[in-house]
């Protein structure tokens, strides 16, 4: 079982999981107000370590688009299948406006989940 370490929490994720309901399950009010779609990076997060080197060919066309490719990867685009550390970067807490996070993200990433090799990319 791999494990996820968020701020100063570690939890044992089943492998496979997607790392925005992961993050979000452990009490961590992590954005994701496109309901995991890829289309509006709220669910940003950086890694300390574990960084998966795939990624869905929708992750790196939103990154590319709002110029955040190499500084953020979207929680929605990644399953958990190692031990990783991460810290998200919006929060409900850090979005005075917000009353909610988002829609609870379907269990399998999506849209078009094709996870490509980031040095190909």
């Amino acid at each position: 079982m791999p494990k996820v370490t968020i701020g100063d929490q570690t939890i044992d994720v089943a492998h496979g999981a997607r790392l925005v309901n992961v993050i979000e399950d452990a009490a961590v009010h992590i954005g994701h107000r496109c309901g995991g779609k890829s289309r509006c990076t709220t669910c940003r997060v950086t890694f300390s370590a574990g960084e998966p080197d795939t990624m869905t060919t929708a992750e790196h066309a939103k990154l590319k688009e709002r110029e955040m490719l190499g500084q953020y990867r979207l929680a929605c685009q990644i399953q958990v299948t190692h031990d990783m550390s991460v810290t998200a970067h919006v929060t409900l807490e850090s979005m005075p406006d917000w009353t909610d996070t988002g829609p609870r993200c379907a269990d399998e990433v999506e849209p078009d989940a094709v996870f490509v090799a980031k040095s190909s990319l």
